[in-house]
């Protein structure tokens, strides 16, 4: 699933491409995603409305209207937004296609469907970080996500570090692979307790988090397997995984075999000599 870099990377490849451009048409060939696409109503704020934004929250790509209206699309597993010619041939996977003013078009690609479409209105637009936005956290680089806030959020919790950075309603955005390469390079062990840990060790988690993302999206993200960006090109930041997917391989800073084990349900890679 594309994590925080990911989406981060897409919306940045689509700004230039999307701002300023008319939708003069929209395309859906009836499959079902995760969730129905309300297609009537995605037509009916779009449609003739010009793109003023295109901005990022949690997984989500947000594309703003000149109206208000918000478009608001999830990636799931093996989703992809990307700018086409006119003259370039669907593919299998291509469910929406967004006709622009300058004859390019936004299609929507998704071979598993575990994405999902959303469309606000103007009013409803306003209120969505009360409503669509509900349950989930602060961004990484949001003020909000403070040693302060972890170290009150963890008095008692017997909840590990991993799976805490990993919930959504703590933070967003940082999935599986981003919580193990962050942890390991900040000497952490997955599994250690969040009562555990002091005010310095969350700062330095942060700021370790912080540059890890900041990496990864400046090398376009990770392609693991589907993922592209909005000019269908790969990303390269698994190529600087330390941990992700090396079990067996000796650890960078010790040389002692990386290891494997299941944490809530997820795959887990850690040295433990290096992470406490």
């Amino acid at each position: 699933m594309p994590e925080l870099p990911e989406v981060e990377v897409i919306c940045r490849g689509l700004r230039p491409h999307l701002i300023g451009q008319m939708i003069t048409q929209v395309f859906y060939n009836q499959k079902s995603l995760r969730k129905p696409v309300d297609i009537v109503n995605i037509r009916k704020e779009v449609i003739l409305q010009t793109i003023v934004a295109v901005e990022r929250r949690a997984k989500y790509i947000l594309i703003h209207m000149n109206s208000g209206a918000v478009l608001i699309i999830h990636l799931g597993m093996t989703g992809n937004l990307g700018i086409f010619s006119k003259h370039t041939p669907l593919a299998k996977h291509d469910h929406l296609q967004w006709l622009l003013g300058d004859e390019n078009q936004l299609r929507y690609h998704d071979i598993r469907r575990f994405g999902s479409i959303h469309i606000l209105s103007p009013v409803e637009a306003k209120e969505r970080e009360k409503t669509f936005f509900t349950t989930s956290g602060p961004e990484p680089f949001d003020d909000r996500f403070s040693p302060d806030y972890l170290y009150n959020l963890s008095k008692g919790k017997s909840l590990t570090i991993k799976q805490c950075i990993m919930d959504s309603k703590i933070v967003v955005g940082i999935g599986n692979i981003y919580a193990n390469e962050s942890l390991f390079r900040a000497g952490i062990s997955p599994e250690k307790k969040i009562s555990s840990l002091t005010k310095p060790q969350w700062q330095h988690l942060i700021a370790t988090i912080r540059k890890v993302l900041d990496h990864a999206i400046d090398c376009g993200g990770s392609t693991i397997s589907d993922f592209v960006n909005a000019s269908q090109q790969q990303g390269y930041f698994q190529m600087n995984f330390t941990v992700y997917g090396k079990d067996g391989q000796p650890c960078p800073h010790c040389c002692a075999p990386l290891l494997k084990s299941k944490l809530g349900g997820r795959a887990t890679f850690y040295c433990k000599h290096c992470q406490k």
